[in-house]
């Protein structure tokens, strides 16, 4: 069966970093272009940011770039989430996607494997 696995949520204070990573269990994974999705409660699923398949190209929503940085290890498997300069507004479970194309994606619809998600809390 095939898994993504997040880890590295958590509570924090506003102004402080975490660093999520989402393991894959399927070594195709590293042809795939990886998302990553958060959901705060009460609120549509939205996109955070996005990377294609060999890490040169990226893309962020508007409310975190320049605090938010996707990167990816093929060699592990595993893509990443650097998050700086946390806000309350950025509590949320985040979500990894992946979707069985070179690159990224804004729509959540174009993913096909999720992963189940991980708690970030950020508090003022």
């Amino acid at each position: 069966q095939v898994q993504l696995v997040e880890s590295g949520g958590g509570l924090v204070q506003a102004g402080e970093s975490l660093k999520l990573s989402c393991a894959a269990s399927e070594p195709t994974f590293i042809s795939y272009a990886r998302g990553w999705f958060r959901q705060a409660p009460g609120k549509v699923r939205e996109f955070v940011a996005g990377i294609n398949w060999s890490g040169s190209n990226t893309g962020y929503a508007d409310s975190v770039k320049g605090r938010f940085t996707i990167s990816r290890d093929n060699a592990k498997n595993t893509v990443y989430l650097q998050m700086n300069s946390l806000k309350p507004g950025d509590t949320a479970v985040y979500y990894c996607a992946a979707q069985r194309a070179r690159g990224w994606r804004y729509e959540s619809s174009a993913y096909d494997y999720w992963g189940q998600g991980t708690q970030v809390t950020v508090s003022s």
